[in-house]
């Protein structure tokens, strides 16, 4: 299956900074499928953008994202490393749905650990649902996909699945990814390329779990994804998943 679809995560983020606004309009102007965004909470809970639970050196705050409120944060820039005259703001989950949502879809992780981070973001998509249908939400803990999925019911929640552990062989990879992807309550499981191996995959379909990719950042990578039929990837690189789907077209 060549035509897989590519989530540019955190946008594009090669020459602007990443999980922000133009990172985001690059991808719909390069022809994205969705993008991937993290989503954190402030001091005063308030879902904002941004992968890292510490401000990086180059912003003008340090220290971690939760203890400061959404107002504080206003006065952040977030640069690119490769162009650090490139400066944007951190936006809020609400200033992402009401300037792309609908434009490209959208894979909401959520950082966590609240617990009540799933209730607040859900309070915000309820505004939105007329979007739904373009948006799933990823995260690591099951536990926040299971209160989205209460609090959203129609609303796709996927289980992010961890790399393996050096002693992790292919049984229990797919056991584990199974029966956490069960306990989510969750569509679908992202894998690592690493993970995909026949028995994973094998194991996962004949037990009706969707399998997406995640960090699917190399021509290696990309070979494993089409070669298994993945129908989805998530990758750093989009450009380079772009021109290779193409090839294969």
């Amino acid at each position: 299956m060549s035509h897989f679809e590519i989530v540019a995560h955190r946008g594009i983020p090669n020459e602007v900074p990443e999980n922000t606004l133009i990172a985001y309009q690059l991808a719909i102007d390069l022809g994205a499928e969705a993008v991937e965004m993290d989503v954190r909470l402030t001091s005063d809970r308030v879902p904002v953008i941004y992968h890292y639970f510490y401000l990086e050196e180059m912003t003008s705050l340090v220290g971690p994202i939760f203890k400061y409120t959404a107002e504080e944060l206003r006065q952040v820039r977030v640069a690119n490393k490769a162009r650090p005259e490139i400066t944007r703001p951190i936006p809020t989950l609400r200033e992402i749905m009401e300037t792309i949502g609908g434009k490209i879809g959208l894979e909401i992780e959520l950082k966590g650990p609240e617990p009540e981070c799933a209730g607040i973001v859900a309070g915000v998509l309820q505004d939105y649902q007329h979007f739904w249908d373009m948006i799933e939400i990823t995260s690591f803990e099951p536990a926040l996909l299971i209160g989205i999925h209460e609090l959203c019911p129609g609303l796709a929640t996927d289980l992010l699945y961890p790399r393996s552990e050096p002693w992790m062989k292919p049984d229990v990879v797919a056991y584990q990814a199974f029966h956490r992807t069960r306990l989510a309550e969750a569509r679908a499981v992202h894998l690592h390329p690493t993970q995909l191996s026949t028995d994973v995959i094998s194991y996962l379909r004949q037990n009706r779990v969707e399998i997406h990719a995640w960090d699917v950042n190399d021509e290696e990578s990309l070979q494993i994804t089409m070669q298994n039929n993945i129908p989805r990837l998530c990758t750093d690189q989009f450009i380079l998943a772009y021109d290779f789907r193409k090839r294969y077209s």
